[in-house]
């Protein structure tokens, strides 16, 4: 009697600790518990199927010399050979080291950057002043990647102000900056920090907004100025959001903003700037080549998932942060 008791009581809410085994019965429980909102996120789930699984499909194209007239199901399998073709292609160190240095100097340049500005941010006591200057500085992020990467031909092109600029502190021609392998890199990670560094602070800026005010004023009463203050009370409280914004930023570290390089870039600077999405543009919409560009592109997101499960697994084993 009483054992069937404990079943019941088990049954009428969540079971905790038995792993596996318990799962259908939660998920069940959980069903029942919250139908109306599962209801409500089925239109959701339903987007996410149609659009981002069932295309998944087309990973089969990475493994075939696909020809549209016969289809995914018909095409020629080939195997690993679209990968083999593009390990030893001409291009692909170029690719790597291009995607990885972009990557890197983007990283090094646009993480810590909203950090900084959201904590200067912080310490302006001007209300109107500061919503000013936050207003100012998510500007840019809304501007189209056509029309920014238009201003920046027009500034780098002969006679534009970038390019006189340059000229005038080098010494040299006023020359069409995109012309030059060696400026795109400096070019591309500056205007990638212009766009994104007042939207990339809203994070943090909200973030700083939870941190414990009594800390500041115990920390006053101790006689902490404010870059100790910023140091022990302000970088300690949102550290968790920086981890997790670190893991998400490295995970697309190979994820370069390929539509901009392909508005501003040119053949004459492919040395520096051809990145491996682009070439997975080039190769699947302009050379037809969609098995050996979906092959590319499913190595890059397979990078990625990598980035993402490894960085994740030392923040977790050096910090309590972690995304799952």
């Amino acid at each position: 009697m009483e054992h069937i008791q404990k079943r019941k009581k088990k049954a009428q809410g969540y079971i905790e600790g038995k792993g596996l085994r318990a799962l259908p019965h939660n998920i069940g429980y959980d069903f029942k518990k919250n139908k109306l909102i599962y209801l409500m996120s089925l239109p959701i789930v339903i987007w996410f199927i149609i659009f981002c699984y069932v295309p998944m499909g087309g990973i089969l194209m990475a493994f075939e010399k696909y020809s549209p007239v016969k289809g995914i199901i018909g095409s020629d399998w080939v195997g690993f050979g679209n990968f083999r073709a593009f390990f030893q292609g001409p291009y692909f160190l170029r690719l790597m080291k291009n995607t990885v240095v972009l990557g890197v100097l983007d990283l090094i340049v646009g993480f810590p950057a909203p950090i900084i500005f959201a904590l200067l941010l912080n310490e302006i006591t001007t209300k109107k002043f500061k919503k000013t200057v936050q207003t100012i500085s998510y500007m840019p992020y809304f501007i189209s990647s056509v029309v920014l990467c238009g201003l920046i031909t027009d500034f780098c092109a002969s006679g534009g102000v970038l390019s006189n600029l340059v000229a005038g502190v080098t010494n040299s021609g006023g020359r069409n900056l995109l012309g030059i392998s060696s400026y795109f890199r400096p070019i591309f990670v500056l205007s990638n920090l212009w766009q994104g560094l007042g939207y990339g602070s809203i994070i943090y800026i909200a973030s700083l907004s939870s941190v414990d005010q009594e800390l500041y004023e115990a920390a006053v009463m101790d006689g902490a100025n404010r870059i100790k203050q910023t140091i022990h009370i302000t970088l300690p409280g949102i550290a968790p959001t920086i981890i997790i914004m670190l893991i998400l930023r490295i995970s697309t570290l190979l994820q370069v903003s390929s539509d901009k390089i392909l508005l501003l870039y040119n053949p004459s600077i492919y040395k520096t700037a051809d990145v491996i999405n682009t070439y997975v543009y080039r190769e699947g919409l302009q050379n037809y080549n969609y098995g050996l560009s979906s092959a590319v592109g499913l190595f890059n997101s397979l990078i990625a998932t990598a980035l993402l499960l490894i960085t994740n697994k030392i923040s977790a084993k050096c910090s309590d942060t972690s995304l799952f």
